[in-house]
């Protein structure tokens, strides 16, 4: 579609939205202070629950970032301000932590839930644009955000405010990452579904092992070595020496390689190609994937101290859904 002056006009504008909040995230970015390092701590220490809550807004970008910290370790929970007046506060214990946003700091909703933390000692967070506000002088930690013009031309609609609010609880969830040390394992174990998880799928993960591997010893005849390619169906039989080392491969490749009258005559170490190409069982099954790609094969035997736990079929990893 042509571009006309009404689309120069639109791009004008959705670009000048974005500035203004890319300069309130900047704003941000430069005034964090102890305060932000105070409210890592206490989230990091708490043996419960951080209780997520805001209004309108707020609200919304609160339940986001209840979900960012309980995808990443940190136990998390969205309460709206106005159910918790009706009978939610229960959902609240001792042992954990409320995070309460609220631009201006004086939402009427959060009257209750201000009251109930300061009533059973709860650690209270506040998120707010609101330094002199009621939610700043009750809170714990207060983590002010600057004075950023909005990007709404009218100056009303939360834009700027809120990009700020969810881009610090980020920052809060990221913190939390480094400081508690949450692995890439941890995050699979909550994220058993999607395309996330299947970049993290280890080698281990998808290998077979036991019987299913062919392996068989150095003097094994050749014609019982084809057996055995034949029946485990991977292409390829691993050759180990009598301590149950991997010593070598025979692929089909070797086979053209060698053919022969007397080619069943032959024994496995006579045929194999020795020092194989191995992976480790915690090896990323995306990086075993991209090394049976680079190398052409289809195979690839998984090893501990030099010897067979498993192997891996480039197969194993297409249906898993890793690329």
């Amino acid at each position: 579609m042509p571009k006309n002056g009404q689309s120069e006009r639109d791009i004008t504008v959705g670009r000048r939205a974005l500035e203004r909040e890319g300069a309130g995230l900047a704003q941000l970015a430069g005034g964090l202070d102890q305060s932000f390092a105070d409210a890592v701590a206490r989230l990091a220490d708490i043996e419960g629950r951080v209780v997520v809550s805001g209004m309108g807004k707020s609200g919304l970008v609160g339940r986001k970032i209840a979900a960012t910290l309980a995808s990443v370790g940190t136990p998390a929970a969205f309460v709206h301000p106005a159910e918790a007046s009706h009978g939610d506060l229960g959902m609240i214990a001792s042992g954990d932590a409320i995070l309460a946003l609220s631009n201006s700091g004086d939402t009427s909703e959060l009257v209750d839930l201000i009251d109930y933390a300061k009533r059973f000692a709860i650690p209270l967070i506040a998120i707010t644009g609101g330094g002199a506000s009621a939610l700043a002088e009750a809170a714990d930690t207060v983590l002010l955000l600057p004075d950023a013009e909005e990007a709404c031309p009218m100056g009303l609609a939360p834009t700027t405010s809120t990009t700020m609010m969810m881009a610090l609880g980020d920052a809060l969830a990221v913190a939390l990452i480094e400081r508690k040390g949450f692995s890439a394992e941890e995050f699979q174990v909550l994220h058993p579904g999607g395309k996330l998880s299947r970049r993290l799928l280890k080698v281990a993960d998808l290998m077979h092992t036991g019987d299913e591997m062919p392996v068989v010893a150095p003097d094994t005849a050749m014609s019982d070595t084809l057996l055995v390619m034949t029946e485990r169906r991977f292409g390829c039989a691993g050759v180990v020496d009598s301590s149950g080392r991997l010593v070598g491969i025979i692929t089909d490749g070797d086979l053209r390689r060698h053919m022969s009258d007397d080619l069943l005559g032959q024994t496995a170490g006579g045929i194999m190609t020795e020092s194989p190409l191995t992976v480790a069982p915690r090896t990323l099954a995306s990086e075993a994937l991209g090394l049976m790609n680079g190398r052409r094969v289809t195979s690839l035997f998984v090893i501990e101290d030099n010897r067979p736990v498993g192997i891996l079929h480039i197969h194993d990893c297409l249906r898993a859904g890793v690329a």
